[in-house]
């Protein structure tokens, strides 16, 4: 068709048909015009590649009223449709019609805008109606899109959280048949067999990561989560926009034939072709509506950043274009172009839309930009790729098969080619856009897509993929030895080592020893007592410090307080532990596991010695055999007396011959039986005592263990749980199954 390019007066530019019918009126720039690159597009001033929240009103209100068109023009109620002689894919195809997106001018002269589209809940991709009418997914509210982006928070918040987005089923819309060959056994590979065994696997998956990124948002960088941020956020956005669209970008190289491409499958010329580089400077949108209760595709336009005046609709009155009801077809600026803004461009819209459709020419196929830069680190995406050797109208047959076959080469060196057994992968096609050969096999492509309408959910799929195995490193080490984690072992040798360092088992010896010698003080002989007595009466004359039941060497009659908490006794302990638990862990969450143990450990010594000066031995009850044995003691005693007075006595009066034996034996018993009443009195005492000096350290471990437990091993514990529930997370984000 030839389309005559007329002067564009103070509205903009507009082009006419060859009947002279108005084919695609543009809207006028704003504020004194523009490439669409900038403010000066009607799109309110956004910067290439800038996130922006769509249509809050700010375009309305910066635009500049237009003048009313000519009066040569349809007016704006009735925009007419045209004619086309069909796809430039051959003579006599069906016709089509192209009409702007957005609306006109209204007559006085006031920009018309679309009311924003965040509603506060979406329904992520394709959710299949079950027999009541009720989505199959479930619902889950969300915040709506912070404004503006750049300052939300590292991670979303972990409530509430974003709805499951549902895979659709592999079963075809009704009217849409669905085609054959290579592509639908691709389509078929990729969904598992169909809808049903993995429809919820991305709704899981996606849930996981969110959790994941909460869970870690405080103990990784933020440069490590960035992309998981920003997937959850695209998946987000995408979730609460058409689920019935299907959003398809054509990029390439300069001269490739993206554009020339693009109008043949379009049917109409809508892209500037030509040999004027670059030619396309802003995306062009083409819009295939699908039916009416799935909505239109303004909102998935608004998010892309296509400007109002670049939107085209392709009117769906032939069977051809109610197959591909649900495309939305971009063509985008150049890959290579020499303006930073046209590659911004292509980059922001490769991370926004469902399928890529990259156009090589026979001397471009092989550039090293499009495959190392673009290509390679997308490799993941090949179910939603498909690579396409254009101009093969200046090549023969047996010179387009060498390139395809090279081609193939170097998409399999890259990752993204079709696999050997039919895995999915991109797909490799030969076409001339010019001549039309290859472009209806082409556009069967774009026809079984549409009907699937998986890109979406398989696009969303390959960024998981793409960020899981980005944060591998970041949750997973490999090697032969996995996290054990806080075991009983590490915990039993911690609290040991905290004993030890109170002096647990020497204050129980302490008290042990104290016992016994409180029961040699109250079992032994009088005889002892008495030297006893003496020493501290003696000593407390000289002003000598006291000493012990049994002497200067002996011990205090009470227990001493237990020696002050020994800090490198702790911070060995703390050490100890930390390597233990750390070993088979990543290295942030090692860090963040010793950061809290060292913090616990900085105040544990101070807080120990507090808790040991207040320490009070377990209160001891005097046995009752200490009185019997005390009082025996006594009777001893009472049996040396008498009988050394009756000896006295027989010999200061004499003539006590054969009588004196009564006062022997009982002088002999008294003096006998007094040390080895003590020495029974004695074994016995040993048990008891060794229990309370045993209860004594118990108290002062138990002291222990409950400050380090506090302090130390509960922080730790909190973060290997939390490792640990990130860990499962990661495998849910990490898997494809549902």
């Amino acid at each position: 068709m030839d389309v005559e390019r007329i002067g564009a007066d103070e509205s903009g530019p507009e082009r006419l048909d060859e009947h002279g019918t108005w084919a695609e009126p543009i809207n006028g720039n704003a504020d004194g015009g523009g490439n669409g690159d900038g403010g000066g597009n009607g799109d309110g001033g956004r910067a290439v590649g800038q996130p922006h929240r769509w249509d809050d009103g700010l375009i309305a209100r910066r635009v500049r009223p237009l003048p009313a068109r000519r009066s040569s023009q349809p007016p704006p109620e009735a925009w007419p449709e045209v004619a086309s002689p069909g796809r430039a894919g051959g003579p006599g195809a069906a016709d089509e019609s192209v009409e702007v997106l957005s609306a006109p001018p209204a007559p006085n002269g006031e920009l018309r805008t679309s009311a924003g589209t965040g509603t506060g809940r979406f329904n992520v991709l394709s959710e299949p109606q079950t027999a009541g009418g009720e989505a199959a997914g479930v619902q889950v509210p969300v915040e709506p899109e912070p404004e503006p982006p750049h300052a939300a928070p590292l991670a979303p918040p972990l409530e509430p959280p974003i709805e499951l987005p549902l895979e659709p089923s592999a079963e075809p819309s009704a009217g849409q048949p669905l085609g054959g060959g290579r592509s639908a056994a691709r389509h078929a590979a990729a969904s598992g067999g169909g809808g049903g065994g993995g429809e919820r696997g991305l709704g899981t998956r996606l849930v996981a990561l969110r959790e994941l990124v909460g869970l870690s948002r405080t103990r990784l960088e933020q440069d490590t989560l960035a992309e998981a941020v920003r997937v959850l956020e695209e998946a987000s956005a995408r979730g609460r926009l058409s689920r019935a669209h299907t959003t398809v970008a054509i990029a390439g190289p300069t001269g490739c034939g993206k554009s020339s491409l693009f109008n043949a499958i379009a049917g109409v010329q809508l892209s500037d072709t030509g040999v004027r580089r670059p030619t396309t400077s802003i995306p062009v949108a083409c819009v295939w509506e699908a039916s009416e209760r799935d909505g239109g595709a303004e909102g998935l336009l608004e998010r892309l950043g296509v400007p109002p005046r670049a939107r085209r609709r392709a009117h769906g009155r032939t069977s051809d274009n109610r197959i591909l009801g649900g495309l939305v077809l971009l063509d985008l600026p150049d890959q290579d172009s020499m303006d930073p803004g046209h590659r911004a461009q292509v980059d922001r819209l490769l991370k926004l839309v469902d399928a890529v459709v990259w156009v090589v020419d026979p001397e471009k196929y092989a550039d090293a930009l499009l495959h190392e830069r673009y290509l390679r680190p997308l490799a993941g995406h090949a179910e939603v790729t498909y690579v396409v050797l254009n101009q093969t109208d200046r090549l023969s047959s047996q010179a387009t098969e060498e390139l395809l076959d090279d081609l193939r080469r170097l998409l399999d060196e890259d990752g993204v080619a079709l696999g050997e057994y039919g895995e999915p992968g991109a797909q490799v096609l030969a076409l001339s856009a010019l001549t039309g050969e290859g472009v209806p096999e082409f556009r069967e492509c774009l026809e079984e897509l549409v009907a699937h309408r998986q890109a979406a959910a398989r696009r969303l799929a390959a960024d998981v993929d793409q960020v899981v195995v980005a944060l591998r490193p970041a949750f997973v080490v490999d090697g032969e030895r996995q996290p054990e984690g806080l075991t009983v072992a590490a915990r039993e040798e911690f609290e040991e080592r905290l004993g030890v360092a109170v002096g647990a088992a020497a204050a129980g010896r302490t008290a042990e020893r104290v016992w016994l010698r409180q029961a040699d003080a109250a079992c032994g002989t009088a005889w002892a007592g008495l030297a006893r007595w003496q020493a501290r009466r003696l000593s407390a004359r000289r002003g000598e410090l006291p000493e012990g039941p049994a002497g200067a060497a002996g011990a205090p009659a009470v227990p001493v307080p237990p020696q002050p908490a020994g800090r490198p006794v702790v911070e060995q302990a703390v050490r100890g532990l930390v390597d233990e638990v750390t070993s088979g862990l990543p290295g942030d969450w090692a860090r963040s596991v010793r950061d809290a143990a060292r913090a616990g450990g900085e105040v544990l010594p101070a807080a120990l010695d507090k808790a040991v000066a207040t320490v009070k031995p377990p209160e001891r009850v005097r046995p009752r055999w200490w009185t019997m044995a005390a009082a025996g003691q006594a009777a001893l005693m009472v049996f040396q007396l008498v009988g050394l007075c009756w000896l006295l006595f027989g010999l200061v009066v004499g003539g006590m011959g054969a009588d004196r034996w009564p006062a022997v034996a009982l002088m002999v018993v008294g003096a006998v039986g007094g040390p080895l009443l003590a020495w029974c009195c004695r074994l016995a005492a040993r048990a008891p005592a060794e229990a309370f000096g045993a209860e004594h350290e118990r108290q002062l471990r138990r002291l222990a263990a409950d400050h380090g437990r506090s302090l130390v091993l509960e922080p730790v514990a909190a973060e290997l749980l939390r490792y640990s529930e990130v860990r499962d997370q990661y495998v849910l984000a990490a898997s494809r199954q549902p």
